[in-house]
């Protein structure tokens, strides 16, 4: 169980070095504070996962630090029960001069862990970071995929009570991610406590019971994933700049992320049977939305669409994993998935079509198209609203 009470912390706010080191020296000229958090409160249940989310600068480290107890907070307190282990920053607890091996036995006795329990573990957590070839090489030589490799496989080789996970996600292959997602479900599963802090809020959805969004140092809102996550991704798209046109409603390929191995890509998504107009109008009653992807080795993958409205609102999100159906295998690893909407019920408007492509367990996100296609629907009618609901007189 963990419990947090009007958690806080400040910092001293000097305008120079050399007013800091004047204030040391004569403990006069006292700066104002500047609250990185304030008066955050929550109670975790065992088994339960809080997952935290806001902008950069919100907080998230500030209070997933102080959970952890690297940082004394300025006031209130936490109570906590049971072994905790956290991944706070890349790398740390890891000396760069050291190899893999050494570090394993370095920051597990920063986290308490004998060492005759290390030599225990030490070969399963080098083979789940999966490092058997660079595990007698200095840590400095490592990318920082292998770095978050060999701190995740290190962190969660005992079952810890309470887990903390800052961003661990962000960086490595999707084979690996996908790995650390089962780990921390299995956790969970077994009564883990789990304060997940994450930019993808895929995941947050997958993993985590209750969220927690904390906005300049405070608390935003807390309660069900599902009704926080609705009024931050709102938050979001206000910050967001108009996305340009599309030329055509074809969309160019996004460009690969920095430092990602793809193992699988979305190739191609399109829309049947719109016009040469810009933005294309559909010609159509029915919306058929075409999406087609590659995957290394024989692996089936899952497809999802997301239909919105050009400014932003969801209409719908389906996938073939939720609704329990298999896209078509093209053969040489290529997969194809083929959307129906007959009779689109959409009152007029612009719209777009986001596609994601998903492993065969409908985990991990192997790549996304955001608002790769956009379209107008012209509804036969003068009525106005979002969608046309089935209904009748009395």
């Amino acid at each position: 169980m963990l419990e947090v009470l009007d958690l806080g912390k400040s910092y001293a706010a000097q305008d120079s070095p050399r007013a800091r080191l004047k204030q040391l020296l004569t403990g006069r000229g006292m700066a104002a504070r500047k609250a990185a958090l304030e008066q955050v409160s929550f109670t975790l249940d065992r088994g339960h996962c809080l997952g935290v989310v806001g902008d950069n600068g919100a907080g998230k480290s500030t209070l997933l630090k102080l959970i952890a107890g690297t940082l004394r907070p300025s006031s209130g307190k936490v109570r906590r029960s049971g072994r905790l282990t956290a991944i706070l920053e890349l790398g740390a607890g890891f000396h760069p001069e050291f190899t893999g091996r050494s570090n394993i036995y370095f920051a597990g006795a920063l986290m308490g862990i004998p060492a005759e329990e290390m030599r225990r573990l030490e070969a399963d957590i080098i083979a789940f970071a999966e490092l058997e070839a660079a595990i007698d090489r200095p840590v400095k030589t490592y990318s920082s995929g292998m770095k978050v490799r060999l701190a995740f496989s290190l962190v969660t080789s005992v079952s810890p009570d309470i887990l903390i996970i800052d961003e661990a996600l962000a960086v490595g292959d999707q084979h690996f991610q996908k790995k650390c997602v089962e780990r921390i479900e299995a956790f969970r599963n077994a009564g883990c406590t789990i304060l997940f802090c994450s930019h993808s809020l895929y995941h947050v959805r997958r993993l985590c019971d209750q969220a927690l969004w904390l906005h300049q140092g405070h608390v935003r809102a807390l309660g069900e994933t599902q009704t926080v996550l609705a009024s931050y991704e709102t938050h979001i798209r206000a910050l967001d700049k108009p996305a340009g046109a599309l030329q055509g409603g074809i969309a160019a390929e996004p460009a690969p992320r920095e430092g990602a191995m793809r193992k699988a890509c979305i190739e191609a998504v399109s829309v049947a049977d719109l016009d040469d107009a810009t933005p294309p109008i559909l010609k159509s009653k029915d919306l058929v939305i075409t999406v087609t992807a590659r995957v290394n080795g024989d692996e089936m993958p899952h497809i999802a669409i997301l239909l919105k409205r050009a400014e932003g609102i969801g209409i719908m999100a389906v996938g073939t994993h939720t609704d329990g159906v298999k896209p078509v295998a093209l053969g040489e690893g290529r997969w194809r998935s083929v959307l129906h909407l007959p009779d689109l019920p959409l009152y007029s408007g612009e719209f777009t079509v986001s596609a994601y492509l998903f492993d065969a367990d409908g985990v991990l996100v192997y790549d996304e198209w955001p608002d790769c296609q956009r379209f107008v629907h012209v509804f036969p009618t003068l009525e106005v609203g979002l969608v046309r609901l089935p209904h009748h007189w009395s």
